[in-house]
This record gives structure tokens, sequence and C-alpha cells, in this order.
């Protein structure tokens, strides 16, 4: 076989480069190893741990140990949860901002928030009731009435029934951001009770028909909120 021939210069390159390698090897920490691949069995032989990891605890072992540990499940004592009160309600103030249209449907609303607010010693003196229009006109409102400074929440009460065209969508989103925009800017509870039904139907089934009245369930989250911000949030 023919040997191969190099000149003097390629020799010492070679040579050279070789020693570079073995000192780039013997610097490393660990122990490299591959994959290997057997055809036959058409399984993997995976690296072992090496040297260096032995004494180090397994992911397994540290999820058992923290999850029979009682302060990993349990919440320190020293949090505090506040939540508002519907037995707390002396001194506290309300409006009611109800919307005309569809009267037949925000009546019951109201009749369903008044008494709630009786039945947990709100004061009817306590209670002040401001129509308007439509359910459109129910934010500006309340906005209104809660930079006056004379509530401790605003309650909104509206129904709004889609019809043949899209005329709906825009009352019932402008609805829904104003009395939200009315909270924010004015820092007082405002509480969206407005109905948005497909039908008549289906909002006199949630005033006082057999979904309850949602007049009534809004007045209980304004006497909760109300309490919360008095009692709490000062």
């Amino acid at each position: 076989m023919a040997s191969l021939i190099m000149s003097p210069s390629t020799k010492q390159y070679l040579a050279s480069s070789s020693l570079s390698q073995h000192s780039n090897h013997s610097r490393c920490r660990y122990k490299t190893t591959s994959l290997s691949f057997s055809s036959s069995s058409s399984s993997i032989s995976l690296p072992q741990p090496q040297q260096g990891f032995a004494n180090a605890p397994s992911l397994t072992a540290v999820g058992r140990r923290r999850r029979h540990s009682s302060s990993f499940l349990e919440a320190p004592e020293a949090v505090r949860h506040l939540v508002g009160s519907l037995n707390r309600t002396e001194g506290l103030r309300f409006a009611v901002v109800v919307a005309r249209f569809n009267e037949i449907v925000t009546r019951r609303l109201l009749e369903g928030a008044i008494e709630t607010f009786t039945r947990y010693s709100v004061k009817e003196e306590d209670i002040d009731v401001v129509w308007v229009p439509g359910s459109f006109e129910v934010g500006v409102v309340a906005e209104k009435l809660g930079k006056s400074g004379n509530y401790n929440a605003v309650l909104c009460i509206g129904a709004v029934i889609r019809g043949d065209t899209s005329h709906y969508d825009a009352v019932a989103n402008s609805a829904a951001s104003g009395v939200l925009s009315a909270g924010l800017n004015s820092g007082v509870p405002c509480i969206f009770g407005v109905l948005t039904c497909e039908d008549m139907d289906q909002a006199l089934n949630r005033a006082g028909g057999k979904a309850g009245n949602k007049g009534a369930e809004a007045a209980l989250t304004a006497i909760e909120m109300a309490s919360l911000f008095e009692h709490h949030l000062k």
C-alpha cells in the first residue's frame, strides 16, 4: 500500500493540532458520552449520570417533600382577608339609577332592589332613586352621583332587549362601559344591574320570575361593596 508523503510543515501543523485538541479535552470538567443506536432492537443507550451529580437530590424527592410539607399548603397566619359585610349597613347610603325604557322590567328590578336593601337594615331615607330615559344614560348619571360624595355605592338598573337591528349591541356595550367608567372615575362602587336579554320573556323571568330578581342580587352586591370600601379600604 502506498504511503502518504507529507512535507515537514504539514507534519508540524498536524502535531500542534493534535496537542491542542488533547489539551482542550483535558480541561473539560465532565466526561461527554454520545447516544448509540442499535438497529436490531431499535433501542437507545442514554448517557449515565456523571460524577458530580450523584449527591444532588432528585426532583421527584423534592416534590414529595414539598407536597407533604404543611408550610407549602397553608397560607401564612399574617395574611389578612378583607371582605365586605352584609350586616354592617348602618350609616351606608345608596343611590339607584333606573332606566325608564322597558319600565315594565326595570320597575320590578327596582322593587327587588329596594326590598333587599330594607331587609338588610338599610333605612329608606338612605336610598335615593334617580330615573333616566334609558340604559344609555345610566353611566353618566351614576358617575355624577358617585363624585358627589353622598353615597357609598350606586346601583345601576336597566333593561336592553334585542330587536331587529344592531342598536341592541351599541346600547348594551355603552351601558356596560359607562357603568364601569363611572366607578373608576368616581372611586365609588357602581354596580351593573342592567339586563341584556334576547326577548321580553327572558327579561321578565329575571325581574322576579322563575330566574329570580337580578335587581335584588345587584343590591346585595352594592351592600357588600359599600361595606368593603367603608370599613376596609378608606
